[in-house]
């Protein structure tokens, strides 16, 4: 079963689908990337609707949902989703899918909604030290597009605030944490490489039951790559929680 819907959340409407027919089982949410809509999880949203009941949507001023007057933060967008869900009277407990800028959303979830959250899944996500840490280490060009890409939803201040949300408010999670690291990352070096991979196996440690997996074959969007990567990830959660 397939639903989509436009949900009124404060003063915008967000496009919403769920998919799935299954009883007793958390609910899959899943956040795309930095100006991505929720069409980017199309390569494999049925295939973990076989077994959980799946929801993706697109946040304000992204594909079929309203332009927001509100900060595009991540703590703004945070609140948004959490207002989706109650409106949809989708119950928790959730586990959170989460893909690039949309990890650093859900990152901030669970740690604002510890008691909705069962688990947590981040698909090659942005570390919040991302600036600091990891951007120096490119050419100057590539981190001159990067800063030039913040113009379809977030401008890069509010980007960067929202890593700072990140910073802030972190706190070691109690719940599975699976972080899924692209392997072949496009435009990177060797060095490039082995420092995201190292950023990202940190990630997992904020979490007791943190775990890090290298998808060898991906560049940044796993869900494409190796989708299969990404369903076996949540299916052996979900199966874990039952």
């Amino acid at each position: 079963m397939t639903q989509e819907m436009h949900v009124k959340v404060r003063d915008v409407n967000l496009f919403a689908k769920l998919v799935g027919e299954h009883q007793g089982k958390p609910t899959v949410i899943m956040d795309a990337g930095y100006g991505d809509d929720s069409s980017v999880w199309k390569s494999m949203i049925m295939d973990v609707a076989e077994f959980v009941n799946v929801l993706v949507y697109d946040r304000a001023g992204l594909g079929k949902s309203d332009k927001s007057s509100n900060e595009r933060t991540s703590l703004e967008m945070v609140k948004e989703l959490n207002e989706l869900l109650y409106h949809m009277n989708l119950a928790p407990p959730y586990l959170l899918v989460g893909h690039s800028f949309g990890g650093v959303n859900m990152r901030l979830y669970a740690t604002n909604y510890p008691d909705e959250v069962c688990g947590l899944v981040l698909v090659d996500a942005t570390p919040e030290d991302y600036r600091e840490r990891f951007l120096p280490t490119m050419s100057q060009e590539f981190q001159q597009a990067y800063a030039k890409q913040f113009t379809l939803e977030c401008n890069y201040d509010e980007f960067i605030k929202s890593l700072k949300q990140i910073k802030e408010s972190r706190q070691r999670l109690q719940i599975p944490l699976i972080v899924l690291s692209a392997g072949n990352k496009a435009h990177y070096t060797k060095a490039n490489q082995v420092l995201w991979n190292d950023m990202q196996q940190e990630m997992a440690t904020h979490s007791s039951k943190g775990e890090f997996i290298l998808a060898e074959k991906s560049a940044h969007y796993i869900q494409n790559d190796e989708p299969e990567v990404v369903v076996h990830t949540i299916k052996r959660l979900i199966e874990e929680m039952n």
